[in-house]
């Protein structure tokens, strides 16, 4: 058996146990009279709202590709996206999904370089969309943290968000180079080397962004909106089990929870977001029904993207590839 077959092994009883567990440590002796309010018609729903959220997705890759001097077709963008879905959940902390972006891309004729910015630039822009909610998020859900203050809380947030305005405006005017020339003298040559291929991918994604504003405005409208889209399958569920919950609310704490996501250390963020969606959403689901709506939103929202992004890898790439170390 290949890296890959055991990695996919691996993380199939992974997810199994994961999923089996969550179910059986939350339901209770209303679970079943707590689903009979469900509505079969909230699975359609959810589908539609992530298939529109993929659809955008895809879009706001063409448009990215498009300002960099680039072309690729909607269908080659869909394959980037749903890659990124396959590899994501095989490597710890999303880094096989930005791997597999870029061998996309690649094979749709844009050169490394600039697909490994345009990666960089379609992650900033999701990442900031998410922070710039987070004040407006902790003056809706008070108390959300029990032990820090919404006002604390508010206030880190801002900061994050001006914190990457600052970043960007520095990376623009070659303030940071210095420093960067400073700490890489302190470095082995093989570390050194890889940190300064790191620093100019992101000096080179930032001035990307900042080329076209109106341009980027608009993508960055689309991430926004396709992350909403993504994001509102977890409300749709839970509308079909109680009409007594807060759309906004639920809304809030996905993007908080998909925030810690981006920086989870476990494939695909597995066990953090089920963990993760008991906590915020149990006080808001129907008695015994936490465990049931986060394994059906994991199933939506990762494990159909990911087998879709299996078959596109071995259409585009062939068998061969999965036999291929995952990462070189």
């Amino acid at each position: 058996m290949n890296k890959f077959h055991k990695r996919l092994c691996v993380l199939i009883f992974f997810v199994s146990v994961i999923s089996a567990g969550v179910i059986y440590f939350t339901v209770d002796i209303n679970t079943l009279s707590s689903l009979t309010q469900f509505n079969p018609l909230a699975i359609i729903a959810a589908l539609i709202s992530i298939s529109f959220g993929l659809f955008l997705d895809g879009l706001r890759l063409v448009q990215l590709v498009n300002i960099s001097n680039e072309k690729i077709s909607f269908s080659q963008a869909l394959h980037v996206v749903f890659g990124n879905y396959f590899l994501a959940l095989l490597t710890p902390g999303f880094s096989g999904g930005a791997i597999a972006q870029v061998l996309f891309l690649r094979h749709a004729e844009i050169p490394v370089g600039k697909a490994t910015i345009i990666v960089i630039v379609r992650t900033i822009l999701s990442i900031m969309f998410l922070i710039m909610c987070m004040p407006f998020i902790f003056m809706h859900d008070a108390g959300i943290i029990p032990w820090i203050s919404d006002e604390t809380l508010m206030i880190i947030s801002s900061l994050a968000f001006l914190f990457i305005l600052m970043l960007i405006w520095c990376f623009k005017h070659n303030y940071l180079d210095y420093l960067v020339i400073k700490f890489v003298r302190r470095l082995s040559y093989k570390k050194a080397k890889a940190f300064l291929s790191f620093y100019r991918d992101n000096k080179l994604a930032i001035k990307l962004l900042l080329a076209s504003p109106l341009k980027m405005l608009k993508v960055y409208i689309t991430s926004g909106l396709s992350l909403l889209f993504i994001y509102a399958i977890v409300p749709i569920l839970m509308f079909s089990l109680t009409d007594d919950f807060d759309g906004v609310l639920a809304m809030g704490r996905m993007i908080i929870l998909n925030i810690l996501l981006y920086f989870s250390p476990t494939p695909g963020g597995s066990g953090i977001a089920e963990g993760g969606f008991i906590l915020l959403f149990n006080s808001m689901l129907p008695e015994g029904t936490v465990g049931i709506v986060a394994v059906t939103w994991r199933l939506i929202a990762e494990y159909i993207p990911f087998l879709i992004g299996f078959y596109y890898t071995i259409k585009v790439f062939g068998r061969d590839f999965l036999n291929k170390p995952l990462i070189k």
